[in-house]
């Protein structure tokens, strides 16, 4: 039977991935999105399925609709974005949650809430399991999205508790892919630009912080895996790839596979840069038999290929 399913921030980078696989899957889908990141290029070859309907809307405001399954990913994902406006962000994490987890306690359906490696913070415990607090600085530059997201993990299990609200979490560790926004701060899109453009690389501290990359095809299979798991596993699960690597090496192996003539250069680190992050997956391994499958180097192939085609359309600047 076809299900009616939301997917909040749905024009995102991720968002419109899971729109595109729900949709293949036969479901109907109901992408909501205020366009503060996302952007309608990255849903435009879905809009002439009859299937697929977009509103403009943001999340801070109440949302009426009748579905059968809510996706919450609605919230600046960069550091770029979310400190742009720190405040906006906080309230899409807090006051648009509760409205979400509102609108899934009167439909009484099933919401699954993006979380983020970010609950973390800058890590004591390597590699991360979710059973670890994190070390998190509630005052600093970052704590927007951070603390928001946490907040955001603690409304999500007190709807649990209190309200029996069926509640699905997971927390999403780097993920890169086609879609990513070229202008976010990301590593991953940042040096692809960059050495598309035969610019300088820019590398912040010394380069041996290490981040693990998830291709997003592989992070959108976990999610759906996550809601549609039948044991009632509530999560918080990581959803990442194992596979550590240092930001100098990924730098590296960009110039190689775009035979860029960029050189590297150096950066002070900014406040409160995770020094080291990688998920341990055992539990998402085992509640929902997922692992990432494409390898970093195919799955950058792919990324350098939708970026040079954005660069040939005069999409990036």
């Amino acid at each position: 039977m076809r299900k009616r399913i939301l997917i909040t921030g749905g024009a995102g980078f991720i968002g419109s991935h899971l729109c595109e696989k729900l949709l293949n899957e036969g479901n109907e889908v109901i992408c909501v999105d205020n366009f503060f990141t996302g952007t309608k290029d990255n849903i435009k070859h879905l809009l002439g399925n009859p299937y697929f309907e977009v509103i403009r809307h943001d999340i801070c405001f109440p949302l009426y609709v009748e579905v059968d399954e809510i996706y919450n990913l609605a919230c600046p994902a960069s550091p770029v974005h979310y400190q742009k406006d720190p405040v906006q962000t906080i309230k899409v994490s807090v006051i648009g949650s509760i409205n979400m987890l509102g609108l899934a306690k009167r439909l009484k359906v099933k919401i699954l809430q993006a979380s983020t490696s970010e609950v973390y913070g800058d890590p004591e415990v390597h590699p991360q399991k979710e059973e670890y607090w994190g070390n998190v600085n509630p005052i600093g530059p970052r704590a927007c999205y951070d603390e928001g997201k946490r907040c955001a993990e603690t409304l999500f299990f007190d709807y649990y508790r209190q309200h029996n609200l069926p509640i699905r979490v997971v927390r999403i560790f780097n993920t890169y892919g086609p879609r990513m926004h070229p202008n976010d701060g990301r590593v991953v899109s940042n040096f692809i630009v960059q050495a598309l453009k035969n610019e300088p690389i820019t590398v912040y501290g010394d380069g041996s912080q290490t981040r693990s990359f998830c291709y997003v095809n592989d992070l959108v299979d976990g999610m759906i895996k996550m809601m549609n798991n039948s044991d009632n596993f509530t999560g918080p699960v990581n959803l990442g790839n194992p596979e550590e690597y240092r930001i100098i090496d990924l730098a590296e192996k960009i110039i190689d596979l775009s035979n860029s003539k960029s050189k590297i250069i150096f950066k002070p680190l900014p406040q409160d840069d995770p020094k080291r992050r990688r998920p341990d997956i055992t539990l998402a391994k085992e509640k929902l038999n997922w692992e990432p499958k494409v390898p970093v180097e195919e799955g950058l192939k792919r990324t350098i290929e939708y970026f040079e085609r954005l660069l040939k359309e005069g999409k990036i600047r």
